[in-house]
Parts: C-alpha cells; sequence; structure tokens
C-alpha cells in the first residue's frame, strides 16, 4: 500500500492505493487539516445608486485591461465595453443589448473572477 496526499481545487486529501491489484481500490479519507487559506481580498464594487438592470458579467477570470465605455454612454448592442486578459489573450466583453452604460465596476489593472459584475446598463 502507498500514501500519497493529493490537492484538488484546494483541498488536501490524503489518499491510500494498494499496490499489485487490478481492482482499482481507492479510498480516500476525510480531508486533511490544513492551515486555512485566506480568500483574496475581493474589492468592493460599489453598484448602489447608479446600478443598472441589466449586469455584464466577466465570462472567466483575469485582469481587466482597458475600460472603453463610461457611466452615462449610450451603447449598441455588440459595443465593446472593455477588454479583459485572459491566458495572454485579450478578449473583448460587449454590450450585451442596446442601453445606457450605469456603472463600470471595475478600473483597467482590477484582477476578476468569473461571474464578477463588470458594468450594468439600463
Amino acid at each position: 500500500m502507498k500514501n500519497y496526499t493529493i490537492t484538488v481545487n484546494g483541498n488536501v486529501y490524503n489518499v491510500t492505493v494498494e499496490e499489485g491489484t487490478t481492482e482499482g481500490v481507492v479510498q480516500a479519507s476525510v480531508p486533511a487539516a490544513s492551515a486555512p487559506k485566506q480568500a483574496p481580498a475581493k474589492k468592493a464594487a460599489a453598484p448602489a445608486a447608479g446600478a443598472g438592470k441589466v449586469k455584464v458579467t466577466a465570462p472567466m477570470p483575469g485582469k481587466i485591461l482597458n475600460v472603453k465605455a463610461a457611466a452615462g454612454q449610450a451603447v449598441k448592442k455588440g459595443e465593446v465595453i472593455l477588454i479583459l486578459e485572459a491566458m495572454k489573450m485579450e478578449n473583448e466583453v460587449v454590450a450585451p443589448q442596446d442601453g445606457t452604460i450605469a456603472s463600470i465596476n471595475v478600473a483597467a489593472g482590477d484582477s476578476v473572477e468569473a461571474g464578477d459584475v463588470l458594468a450594468t446598463l439600463n
């Protein structure tokens, strides 16, 4: 029998594998106790008063390279609102519909996670 420590999505597991069998017997124990991880501090997005009805969210985690639109600006469906860098590629985040930018919740240089609200439209 061999013991392994495996980390999956930040969770640590102790796994025992029996050698010499073809049955594939694997036993996973309760996650090993590890030092508690501190979540990175999230920037407080302030979509308070100027929040719009339509949310524009990040399609993937990345870094905001450039904000192309400003609050109060009219945009058409498909117009670029901002540029998001992910995996060394620049991705255009576009308006999902015609409207007016109610709020921009990020700035150039901010790191975002998938699903974060980047902007809102009215």
